[in-house]
């Protein structure tokens, strides 16, 4: 069995879209006096607190808040186990070695999910209306059927900007589609083009974020001249995240439909396993952070792992070491910066585009990695 979820937007009337406001109010009120009580027990008592100790005051609190009764019982456990995963995290990151943050408390606006653990308690679809209990029967719009063989464990009603999503986590059987894709590439992945693979073919890169920054900052500025707590800001805020979401939406379908284009083409995919948060960070890297932020590298992986699998090819990841400086043909080292576009060996006097030449060294260093054999 595999873990899918399938994502379809929601139509609320007014009255449910307060409703699900409020519910969310009473979601992050609940996440803060969780992390509260873990925290004070921690530094008054050095008592540690398991999600099952937090459970058990939800009654409580609910006698001293009766506003919580209007939320179903199962969401608000739901976001105990939240604040429960939250720390796990943590105290994982610390193990690894590294300086985590501690787990913060959610302000107003920032809590912007609530879901159903169970499906069928609380929570049923029927037909195009989800049924949720303490919210009533909302619309929803199911642009591609949910397989009848699937089973579906959670929902989550989730907010983004003004509109409202539901996104069904289902359990499918492995039944893997086959397809004609033959043959490996190697896909090196760039700011100037997208991507650029081995076989010399290029995708540009659509740079979103970079055209929709005029608007981004005039959307800001009338922003910050509102002032906080009135109608006008509130309004500018809504204008503010409808412009980022447009951005994300245009990012996410370039990336679907770049992923899928490739492994419709191709059965074996290569990438570099590159540290994204380490690269905007580090020097020279750190001058085009925005632009590789922008691409979501990181994601665009995954849409093609996970496309890959469900399509009986693979997508592999190699060391991302000198894959640039290699020189393709003879293996001699160039160094060259950012803004040298071209590969020139002194060696052997290949001269070709300094993206395409890391490709090459990428689907080698693939081809290397399907030769091993396997231990045992």
């Amino acid at each position: 069995m595999r873990k899918v979820s399938y994502k379809f937007r929601l139509y609320p009337t007014a009255a449910q879209r307060t409703l699900l406001a409020k519910t969310l109010e009473l979601c992050r009120w609940t996440y803060n006096e969780t992390l509260a009580f873990r925290k004070n027990a921690w530094e008054q008592e050095k008592k540690p607190c398991s999600k099952f100790d937090t459970n058990k005051l939800l009654p409580q609190w609910k006698e001293a808040k009766p506003e919580l009764k209007e939320a179903h019982s199962q969401v608000l456990v739901n976001v105990q186990e939240r604040v429960d995963l939250a720390f796990r995290a943590f105290f994982q990151r610390i193990k690894r070695g590294g300086n985590p943050g501690y787990p913060r408390f959610k302000g107003a606006g920032w809590y912007k999910s609530l879901t159903y653990p169970q499906y069928g308690n609380g929570c049923v679809l029927n037909g195009d209306i989800l049924m949720l209990s303490k919210l009533g029967d909302i619309k929803v719009v199911l642009h591609r059927p949910i397989p009848p063989e699937a089973v579906v464990k959670r929902v989550t009603v989730k907010r983004e900007s003004d509109k409202w999503y539901a996104v069904f986590s289902v359990q499918e059987p492995d039944c893997r589609i086959e397809t004609c894709a033959v043959g490996i590439v190697g896909i090196d992945l760039g700011c100037k083009s997208f991507i650029t693979l081995s076989d010399g073919s290029q995708v540009a890169h659509p740079k979103f974020l970079k055209q929709a920054t005029k608007r981004i900052t005039k959307a800001q500025r009338k922003l910050s001249k509102q002032k906080k707590g009135t109608p006008e800001r509130s309004k500018a805020r809504k204008v503010l995240g409808k412009v980022f979401q447009k951005v994300n939406n245009q990012r996410n379908d370039f990336l679907h439909q770049t992923s899928r284009q490739l492994v419709s083409r191709h059965k074996t995919l290569v990438f570099e396993d590159l540290k994204i948060q380490d690269m905007v960070q580090a020097k020279p890297w750190h001058a085009l952070n925005r632009t590789i932020l922008d691409a979501s590298w990181d994601k665009f992986v995954f849409m093609c792992s996970y496309k890959a699998e469900s399509a009986g090819g693979k997508v592999i990841t190699v060391n991302p070491k000198n894959t640039t400086k290699q020189c393709s043909r003879c293996g001699a080292l160039v160094k060259k910066d950012l803004a040298e576009r071209t590969h020139n060996c002194p060696q052997c006097l290949l001269s070709i585009d300094r993206d395409l030449n890391a490709a090459l060294n990428i689907l080698r260093l693939g081809q290397q990695s399907l030769a091993k054999p396997r231990s045992a």
